[in-house]
């Protein structure tokens, strides 16, 4: 029986930052929804490079996977380094049977204008499941007709402009150095019970994180960690994206207390270079363990570069999220000394009801791109499993969920509460859990303490009418 042809996937992986756009992409959800289900439909082996088993020899694997693989398919979204990086070794090594594809927003470099790019649609922390359905077709046609052309087609822009370059795959010597090489890499490993993969590990960890697990998810992402210590040629154990769940599962974690788990988490993102960074994950999780310091009593400081982190990832993002931070932040700044001036004062006041104004703005953007969502969605539900359906409706709603709330948060800093009031019973007739309506509740009572304190620095005064 002939082996199964093997494809080896050239992407980043976890939540990244297209620095260009300013959008951040899970690509853990192209591969498992766009990529993947294909290959193992056709019987195919797939690997990505986290899917390699933590031998210490994860770099050797991955130089056979890019020569030896019967396709590479090379997913260039958020313009990611490493991907282009490896991509080029591919092209350099084999003529043909690479695959180029990208989500359709992608800024392409230069040098990359005059290869084929096959582009996808990507919501940014979820796909679609009617793009999925239609990228699978494409992507299914692309590797049929990559393995049965003949003679193969040259995709490599080196052996399509060097006509003569001769690839080392049928140079002599070369299947002995790759049979050696295999060798080494099998008995490195040996499964004997205590090997797992790093996806299979960071995919606990985030499993860990959505069931509020947090103390376990911090042992999972610390053993990558200290994987990398202990072989540092796992460069992909030093991934932002490692780095960002464990400062989240520390601070969540609150371990041995709180305040210790702060200053932990605080740490850790010092090492993704907390003061220079433009990556909006890591500036607006760093902008929310600042506050908590702050409102944990660890000093106005704490106060100060929270309201520097979330600045920044407003003007990086424009999203209703750091806005809304921003707002609460410098009403926060109202109630310390950090600018005693009166005058001051006022303008953090105006301040913070300007950015929510734009919050209402944004919030309006967003609900109306879910509608037009689900528009598109409505005309494919005769195609689509019903278990693909409710997964997108619940995406749906959890994204309308939090839309709502940040505009009632908007109406009630403004003091326009009857808009506030509708906009959080429209929120209630949304399916969400507890937790989520609770943390909302949470941080309006937290609002509202500032606004009754400083509400007549404006010159419409904030009177509560609860």
């Amino acid at each position: 029986m002939a082996e199964p042809k093997r494809c080896f996937v050239v992407m980043g992986f976890g939540v990244k930052t297209d620095y260009t756009t300013g959008r951040k992409l899970d690509l853990n959800k192209s591969y498992q929804y766009l990529i993947k289900p294909v290959l193992e439909k056709k019987g195919w082996v797939c690997v990505r490079a986290d899917e390699i088993p933590n031998s210490g020899m994860i770099d050797l694997q991955m130089y056979l996977e890019l020569l030896n693989a019967d396709v590479v398919i090379a997913d260039l979204s958020t313009t990611n380094a490493n991907a282009i990086y490896e991509l080029g070794i591919r092209h350099a090594l084999r003529p043909f049977t690479t695959i180029v594809i990208a989500e359709d927003k992608l800024v392409y470099p230069f040098d990359l204008n005059h290869i084929s790019i096959t582009k996808y649609t990507h919501l940014g922390d979820s796909i679609d499941y009617g793009e999925a359905e239609r990228f699978h077709d494409v992507l299914d046609n692309l590797l049929d007709a990559a393995v049965n052309h003949t003679p193969p087609t040259n995709d490599s822009p080196v052996y399509t402009f060097l006509t003569n370059l001769i690839p080392p795959s049928i140079q002599n010597k070369i299947e002995n150095i790759i049979h050696a090489a295999r060798e080494s890499v099998d008995a490195a490993n040996v499964d004997d019970g205590s090997s797992k993969t790093l996806a299979l590990i960071c995919g606990e960890a985030e499993d860990a994180i959505k069931e509020k697990r947090f103390s376990d998810a911090k042992a999972l992402l610390n053993t990558v960690l200290m994987l990398k210590k202990a072989n540092e040629k796992i460069s992909i154990a030093n991934d932002p994206y490692i780095i960002q769940s464990l400062a989240l599962a520390t601070y969540k974690a609150g371990e041995p207390d709180i305040v210790t788990a702060l200053n932990e988490a605080l740490e850790l993102l010092g090492e993704l270079n907390l003061s220079h960074t433009n990556d909006p994950e890591t500036v607006a999780l760093a902008g929310s363990i600042e506050k908590k310091l702050y409102e944990n009593g660890q000093g106005e400081e704490h106060l100060k570069n929270a309201i520097l982190f979330n600045e920044r990832g407003y003007f990086l993002l424009n999203n209703r999220y750091n806005a809304i931070n921003l707002a609460y932040a410098f009403n926060c700044r109202v109630d310390t000394n950090l600018y005693p001036n009166k005058e001051d004062k006022i303008a953090d006041m105006v301040f913070a009801n300007r950015v929510r104004q734009r919050v209402l703005v944004l919030c309006d953007k967003d609900w109306a791109d879910i509608a037009k969502r689900e528009a598109d969605e409505a005309a494919r539900t005769s195609t689509a499993s019903a278990e693909d359906i409710q997964k997108q409706k619940d995406y749906n709603n959890e994204q309308k969920f939090w839309i709502l709330v940040n505009k009632a948060e908007a109406y009630f800093g403004l003091g326009k509460f009857e808009e506030y009031k509708a906009a959080v019973e429209q929120a209630r007739q949304i399916e969400h859990t507890e937790w989520m309506m609770q943390s909302f509740q949470d941080q309006v009572n937290k609002l509202q303490k500032l606004l009754i304190k400083h509400g007549d620095l404006l010159e419409t005064p904030w009177v509560f009418n609860g």
